[in-house]
């Protein structure tokens, strides 16, 4: 089984990022951050990817839109989010 890819959008200063971040290097995940703090062709990336999102972080899993902190914290309660990861 391949690892899935992860992805999140994160801004400096953000608490909910880091909540994230902290779950995820808690599992062991390896994921790609984009700091779109400063806008830039990554927020815009983000916002095609998921146009509703107003808020970061917004964290894709094998190119799925998962939501942001509060909705993979979620996951992780209910018992999907290693599923989610290949484990």
């Amino acid at each position: 089984m391949s690892t899935p890819k992860v992805e999140i959008y994160t801004k400096m200063y953000c608490g909910f990022c880091h909540r994230a971040k902290r779950l995820l290097d808690s599992k062991g995940v390896e994921y790609e951050e984009y700091d779109i703090t400063m806008g830039g062709p990554k927020r815009e990336e983000m916002m095609q990817r998921k146009p509703d999102a107003r808020t970061v972080p917004q964290i894709f899993i094998d190119d799925k839109a998962v939501g942001g902190s509060d909705e993979l914290a979620s996951l992780e309660r209910e018992g999907r989010l290693d599923a989610m990861l290949g484990r």
